[in-house]
């Protein structure tokens, strides 16, 4: 017998229901708003989860215009999908999560439209034991998520709809028109599977990718399109990161000390190369190959944090997040060493502070 002891390893990371199980819970039991058909809670209280609630101490977990995530929230009160469109790292699956955690107590009813190659991967496959002994029967059914999400009356996320293939998008029309799904090879009612109240979908898709223009008509007409942008204010972007920062090294059991004024070098850098401006309103070079998002940010600044904890001194510098935004900003696109080189040049040389001149002048990492 091994003397190694067993260990229970924690997920690396839980559903927005796992973790913010105590805000969902108080604002259940607080909300006395008209609550849609197989809804958890009103319109109200999923905006006030998602947007938060400071007198309430719910917490805010996306940055946006309210009144487009009031349209997102009753666009699923519909019986119309909505897809959330965007560049990468915008937070589109972030908030599909929400407000699926919100409106159903669940968000892991996920399909994910690269790998869905097939109908069976789309609606329903069959356990191939039992259908060989007992036949077609529901008990040999195993429903895809979004079968699933028909028959218990759960919103089903769709991640990336329009890397799926056409045809499995074409079918989906008689999902979100009729919401009826039939199963031929089913006699009777068991064949026929109507949506229960409470179904919708929430897809999610880049604005890049070439398949939303390829979308048919007939899907776009069925689906409510919501643009999700990049946080506009440098200062709630910086709430976000170092939010987001300390959940991650949370998670990955590390103290490490944010220093602010250092992460605003990581959020300004990626903010005025996103928007190809600086603060100041002057136009500079945006990087083509890169999408340096607010989650990208997160990502660079986590991976300095564990820099700092398992090679350094415990805080995060410069030096070490500068290494991390060379690795983040330069792709594959030789030109961008070209821009990034220039943005140094003319708009972080200028720049006064200890941090800046220290960011400046490891301007030799842009080879």
């Amino acid at each position: 017998m091994s003397n190694k002891q067993s260990v229970t390893k924690a997920a690396q990371r839980e559903p927005a229901e796992v973790v913010y199980a105590a805000e969902l819970d108080k604002l259940r039991g607080m909300d006395h708003g008209p609550v849609p058909p197989g809804w958890q809670m009103s319109p109200r209280a999923v905006e006030k989860f998602v947007m938060g609630d400071e007198k309430l101490g719910i917490e805010r977990k996306f940055v946006a215009d309210r009144a487009m995530v009031v349209r997102i929230i009753i666009s699923l009160c519909t019986s119309r999908g909505c897809l959330l469109v965007g560049e990468p790292g915008t937070a589109k699956s972030w908030l599909s999560e929400l407000l699926a955690a919100a409106i159903s107590g669940s968000s892991t009813l996920t399909l994910q439209g690269g790998a869905v190659s097939s109908v069976g991967q789309l609606l329903y496959s069959w356990n191939e034991a039992v259908l060989h002994t007992e036949g077609p029967c529901l008990k040999a059914l195993v429903p895809s998520p979004l079968l699933r999400g028909m028959m218990e009356g759960q919103m089903v996320r769709f991640e990336e709809i329009a890397r799926c293939p056409q045809a499995l998008q074409d079918a989906l029309l008689s999902v979100l028109s009729d919401r009826v799904v039939v199963i031929p090879e089913l006699a009777g009612e068991d064949g026929v599977v109507l949506a229960r109240e409470g179904f919708n979908v929430i897809a999610t898709s880049n604005s890049i990718d070439e398949g939303v223009h390829r979308m048919s008509a007939a899907l776009k007409r069925r689906m409510d399109f919501e643009e999700i942008r990049p946080i506009r204010h440098l200062a709630d972007e910086m709430d976000v990161v170092l939010r987001e920062v300390r959940r991650a090294n949370s998670r990955a059991g590390i103290e490490v000390a944010l220093e602010e004024s250092v992460v605003e070098i990581l959020v300004t850098m990626f903010h005025e190369l996103r928007n190809g401006q600086t603060l100041d309103g002057r136009s500079t070079d945006r990087l083509a190959g890169s999408a340096l998002s607010t989650a990208e940010a997160v990502s660079v600044a986590h991976a300095a944090s564990l820099n700092a904890w398992y090679y350094g001194g415990g805080s995060i510098t410069v030096e070490q997040l500068m290494h991390h935004i060379i690795g983040s900003a330069l792709k594959d696109q030789p030109e961008d060493r070209r821009r990034l080189r220039h943005y140094f040049e003319t708009t972080v040389a200028p720049r006064r502070g200890d941090n800046w001149q220290q960011a400046w002048a490891l301007r030799s990492l842009i080879h």
